[in-house]
């Protein structure tokens, strides 16, 4: 790590102090989570089963801050949006105060991306508070994306009422029908069912019995969620912390730790401008180091191919890899060393002896790391 990046103003300030300076509400709302759990842990829950993941989600989230998921690897995925899969895990992420990033890594044109965030089966922006994109394609995906984010944030604050009242008419009605239906502004819209009216191919005059009348209106929610997709008992929220914001943030994955990528600096270099130019919803970046180098950088570093050697080591030392390309580093040396902000985990959690021990230990050896950075003795 280059000397410019460790005397970086973030390198040193606690994640407290980041959040004030957070102009993005939801990399606000994450500093302050960090601060509050004391931890600075992300969990990779790639696993192939919905019941497994939720499981997961339930038992490693007191320990964890983001949960990194991979939709697309779980079998029975329940799509509906209001009780599926997706709005299961938004009830264990207010109960145990994480966010959920869906690590899709949209790498497309830029109608494409805003297709597969926003529609599908997924519907990946209803659930996910966080997604990243791969910077191939251009700046564009990042600009489509954004977009996307704000159409999606300006309306899902407002749900349908529906309301439906049946009667029968007097006399007096009939002829003020047309007349009441041309007053109806939106957003609210009404559509009356006549079960008899108007004249009968006889001649003669009909008479009408009942009315129908369907009435939807959109009005404004409150809470950053659907008032009716929280079954009883899923309304818990973790205590000292508001529920997120409704803001939406993108990491840009700008580094890798797999052997051989092609990531080069050059297009390391163009995923921190593209990050600058869409401050408003990008949250910082997969990367194996802080990036931030200009004085009015504040971008979280999230870094995966973490890994602890066996507790009876007294010693963290660094690992080779896993023989797939993978490469490992140790929390003192990703978080101390190259002012990553949080650590991502997977295998080492998911294959000890218990995953929720574990994650403990990855949580404080992580939280070390960041208060040993900070000048912080604990």
């Amino acid at each position: 790590m280059c000397a410019a990046t460790d005397s970086h103003p973030t390198f040193r300030a606690s994640f407290a102090e980041r959040a004030k300076n957070a102009s993005h509400p939801l990399a606000n709302y994450l500093f302050r989570l960090m601060e509050l759990k004391k931890s600075n842990l992300c969990l990779s829950a790639d696993v192939t089963s919905a019941r497994e993941l939720l499981t997961l989600a339930d038992r490693i989230g007191p320990s964890i801050v983001v949960l990194k998921t991979h939709y697309d690897l779980v079998a029975g995925w329940d799509y509906h949006p209001q009780t599926g899969t997706g709005a299961k895990l938004g009830a264990l992420a207010r109960r145990h105060g994480f966010l959920i990033f869906e690590d899709r890594k949209f790498g497309d044109i830029g109608s494409t991306v805003q297709l597969q965030y926003t529609g599908g089966t997924a519907r990946i922006i209803d659930w996910a508070h966080i997604v990243n994109v791969n910077m191939i394609p251009g700046k564009a995906a990042v600009t489509a994306l954004q977009q996307a984010a704000a159409r999606w944030r300006s309306r899902v604050n407002y749900e349908v009422r529906t309301s439906v009242s049946v009667g029968t008419p007097v006399s007096d009605s009939f002829d003020e029908e047309a007349e009441e239906s041309s007053t109806l502004s939106p957003p609210t819209a009404q559509k009356e069912l006549a079960s008899t009216s108007g004249l009968h191919n006889n001649g003669r005059k009909g008479s009408i019995v009942s009315i129908t009348t369907l009435t939807q209106s959109f009005e404004p929610v409150d809470s950053p969620r659907f008032g009716n997709s929280i079954a009883e008992g899923d309304e818990l929220v973790y205590a000292g912390i508001e529920e997120p914001p409704w803001e939406r943030g993108l990491l840009i994955l700008a580094q890798m730790s797999s052997a051989g990528n092609l990531m080069t600096k050059e297009y390391t270099q163009a995923c921190v401008e593209a990050a600058r130019e869409h401050k408003d919803y990008v949250m910082g970046f997969i990367s194996q180091e802080t990036l931030n180098s200009q004085p009015t950088d504040a971008f979280i570093s999230m870094t995966p191919g973490c890994q602890l050697p066996p507790e009876a080591d007294e010693e963290e030392i660094d690992f080779g890899g896993d023989g797939l390309g993978q490469q490992y580093n140790t929390p003192s040396k990703l978080v101390g060393l190259n002012g990553s902000d949080i650590i991502i985990v997977g295998r080492g959690i998911l294959k000890a002896a218990s995953p929720q021990v574990e994650a403990e230990r990855y949580r404080r050896k992580a939280w070390k790391a960041y208060t040993t950075r900070i000048g912080q003795h604990t």
